[in-house]
């Protein structure tokens, strides 16, 4: 699988139904090649009009399934790291 392919998945948190969004980036280890993180970007202000405030970083040992269209993730988003 490669990066452009899971930017064209959905991201779906299976503790509250919540969809997050689609894959951004990803945070990995240059070392061994290990993705550490997915990054989505949070929600827009405003429309869309006025951009992005910030981003969720979910931690890839959450990820619980890829499918075909969509990737589930077992996150409390309280819990979750956002970057701004």
């Amino acid at each position: 699988m490669r990066i452009c392919d899971l930017q064209e998945k959905e991201v779906i948190n299976v503790c509250d139904c919540r969809r997050l969004g689609f894959v951004a980036d990803l945070d990995f280890d240059i070392c061994n090649g290990q993705i550490l993180a997915l990054i989505v970007p949070g929600p827009a202000q405003f429309c869309g009009f006025l951009g992005r405030d910030s981003e969720f970083v979910i931690p890839f040992c959450q990820v619980r399934q890829i499918g075909e269209d969509i990737i589930l993730v077992d996150i409390k988003v309280d819990e979750c790291q956002v970057r701004r």
